[in-house]
């Protein structure tokens, strides 16, 4: 089974081909061409002249990476004044999609009301939070990334719409085979048969920003997915956030109850968005990703032909897989679960501890079993960094936990940027023991995390923390992998899984900071703790 993610943007910059060849290509069936040889390493005497094809190989790629880059010249960047200024002055198109919003909205809204004052908002919040994922679906692709954006934040939203909105696929309909194929040749300057001896007729992935196509390279026989952006969606999207950013300013002033910079989250979320938008930086991310992680043998991440890439097609080398949570697919190829969940735990920790760098969006969709046991990782729209100092101050903060130092972890969220320096964290310590210490009545290795996210989420949405946004997505990194395993082996706990990496870590790395965390885990007052 052959599975690919799908999400991307820019403009185009070259002419517009015929339509009517596209869709003669879109009705077609998929030629099964007859793969051409891939062409030969140029054969040279000698070591020197190896390294001077290698040279010459790398020179090559770097080019082709700039053609890319001129064609995605034009790619958009989010800009609050730019969006203001292209929409302020619409204010038909603004009040057509304000009244669909707010009858979807308005009507879950009048719904919560009547809950409280029913006396049932608690009782009731499972049902509404399945509620508003299924309005966020309706409402378009930009609302489906805001409610998965949500669904990363714990300081914003309960515990039951954090479950329900990281449930929210992108599942919306595809758009016409033809625009993807007239697209793809307005974008490369090519025809479709000059670049591919065979394309899939209908798209074989599709998600909000755009959608997939298995097609097999004419100069190489390589089989490649070739992603397309959704016609239309950075206005959909541009008007939206416009929208949506308004909402925020009133959210600030009017509604004390969020203590969280609401406009700030909505241009984070949105910055991050549009990069997403621009498939030559997807292509980079990709890049910098497998430079870094693809080093392991059982990691795996595609690379990127950039002479058939732009800002609005991505084509990259097509990954033979499965989702990693059907359990049974890949139990039929002879591989383990667990195995995998275990390699993309140990990826993790070193793309949110060691170099900071990281795949922000690993939902079951974006990470594929390979038949050679590898763990694939797809879909690069959308990264974050961790600042070294939260590196740092996350290990320390988890040796805190394990020790039972309540007034230590509380301090710790100063370091991690959680809380002005200007909060007293006295009031926060009882709650953090209320919850610790049931929590932690067995091991800390026995413990679930997401027991772990959901205490600690409690403790942030009743305090005013303004939680990072890079925090927030490695909360959401290792729930998915620890959701993964659970599907093999209910008892999995990803915390015990982590042990290993964390005791190199603090065994072997030089930095101070870590050094003292170190003795902090192994001694009190001078004696070996006992570790339960």
């Amino acid at each position: 089974m052959s599975l690919v993610s799908a999400g991307g943007y820019s403009f185009g910059l070259l002419p517009c081909r015929s339509r009517r060849r596209a869709k003669a290509i879109a009705k077609a069936a998929l030629v099964e061409a007859r793969p051409r040889a891939v062409p030969a390493l140029r054969k040279s005497s000698g070591s020197g002249s190896v390294q001077k094809v290698l040279v010459g190989d790398r020179a090559d790629d770097l080019q082709a990476e700039a053609r890319a880059m001129a064609r995605a010249v034009n790619a958009s960047v989010y800009s609050p004044e730019l969006l203001a200024r292209n929409y302020g002055s619409r204010p038909v198109q603004l009040l057509r999609r304000t009244l669909q919003i707010l009858v979807a909205l308005g009507s879950f809204s009048l719904k919560l009301l009547i809950d409280q004052r029913n006396g049932v908002l608690d009782q009731n919040k499972r049902k509404r939070a399945a509620e508003l994922r299924r309005i966020f679906t309706r409402l378009g692709p930009t609302f489906v990334k805001l409610g998965q954006g949500l669904s990363t934040r714990p300081d914003i939203c309960p515990p039951e719409y954090l479950e329900e909105l990281s449930e929210l696929q992108d599942a919306l309909p595809t758009f016409p085979d033809a625009e993807a194929f007239s697209c793809i040749e307005r974008e490369l300057g090519l025809t479709l048969d000059s670049i591919f001896s065979s394309i899939s007729p209908s798209p074989i992935a599709a998600a909000s920003l755009g959608q997939v196509y298995k097609a097999q390279l004419k100069y190489s026989g390589q089989i490649v997915a070739v992603k397309v952006q959704r016609p239309g969606i950075e206005e959909a999207i541009g008007l939206d956030f416009y929208l949506i950013r308004g909402v925020g300013f009133l959210i600030n002033k009017y509604v004390d109850i969020i203590t969280t910079d609401v406009v700030a989250l909505i241009d984070e979320f949105a910055s991050r968005v549009y990069q997403e938008l621009n498939y030559v930086q997807e292509g980079q991310n990709a890049r910098r990703f497998k430079k870094l992680y693809a080093d392991k043998e059982d990691v795996l991440v595609p690379d990127i032909f950039w002479d058939y890439t732009s800002g609005k097609v991505l084509t990259m080398e097509w990954v033979e897989g499965v989702k990693l949570n059907e359990q049974v697919a890949i139990e039929s190829q002879g591989l383990k679960v667990l195995d995998l969940v275990n390699t993309g735990i140990q990826c993790s920790l070193r793309q949110l501890l060691e170099y900071g760098y990281f795949h922000a969006d690993p939902h079951p969709g974006n990470l594929l079993a390979t038949p050679e046991g590898k763990l694939a990782f797809l879909d690069f729209g959308m990264m974050s960094e961790t600042p070294e100092e939260a590196r740092f101050a996350i290990i320390g903060h988890v040796v805190h936990m394990v020790n039972r130092d309540y007034e230590a972890m509380a301090r710790d969220y100063y370091a991690l940027d959680f809380l002005s320096p200007d909060v007293d964290v006295t009031p926060i310590v009882p709650a953090l023991r209320n919850f610790f210490d049931d929590a932690l009545n067995s091991s800390v290795s026995e413990l679930n995390f997401k027991t772990i996210v959901d205490g600690l989420g409690a403790v942030l949405y009743q305090y005013p923390f303004n939680v990072p946004a890079y925090y927030a997505l490695i909360l959401r990194s290792l729930t998915v992998l620890e959701g993964l395993a659970l599907y093999a082996d209910p008892n999995f706990k990803v915390l015990a899984a982590s042990y290993p990496y964390f005791a190199k870590r603090l065994l072997t790395d030089p930095n101070p900071y870590l050094r003292d965390a170190l003795v902090e885990l192994l001694f009190k007052d001078g004696r070996f703790r006992h570790m339960e």
